[in-house]
């Protein structure tokens, strides 16, 4: 399949960009542009191949995808929820999964680390996390639990049987 070219518009029906700060647009538009160039263009054939564009992972955190609430102390950018929603919205706009690779990063793997880890453990992960180096997970499912996280019975155990090529540097 050939690249695509996204002509997408964005009409303000409701007059939301009167209720946004200058920044707030200035961030849309940075993500918006950045869907419009990288994203669209590509996404169709990946998801007819069943897989994920690998390279965009570095990309999303140069541009501040991952963590954007997370202080920048730490990796992150520092910004608000309106601004994180924003960035949310417009890597919808271009993927489903493109956008949850980011909300996941920053709300399920590195929120919790900046929450209720150390301040060794937020110094060591989250500057990684943050630029896309490191990306993270978060397990919602098993057995009899469904989507429950509170009620996971799940631990790991270390059986040193890993690829240490792919678990470099976990703890």
């Amino acid at each position: 399949m050939a690249a695509r070219t996204d002509l997408f518009q964005s009409p303000d029906y409701f007059l939301v960009d009167e209720l946004l700060t200058e920044e707030h647009k200035m961030i849309r538009d940075m993500v918006r542009s950045y869907v419009k160039k990288e994203i669209s263009p590509i996404i169709e054939d990946y998801a007819q191949k069943a897989e994920f564009p690998q390279h965009i992972v570095k990309q999303l955190g140069e541009l501040g995808c991952f963590g954007p609430t997370v202080p920048v102390e730490y990796g992150g950018g520092g910004l608000d929820y309106i601004s994180y929603g924003l960035m949310m919205q417009e890597l919808e706009r271009g993927d489903s999964g493109v956008r949850s690779t980011a909300s996941v990063q920053g709300s399920l793997v590195m929120f919790p680390i900046y929450a209720y880890g150390s301040e060794e453990q937020r110094n060591k992960y989250l500057p990684k996390l943050a630029s896309g180096e490191w990306l993270g997970c978060f397990g919602l499912t098993e057995p009899n639990h469904g989507s429950d996280p509170s009620s996971m019975l799940t631990n790991y155990k270390d059986a040193g049987d890993y690829n240490s090529q792919r678990c470099k540097d976990v703890d």
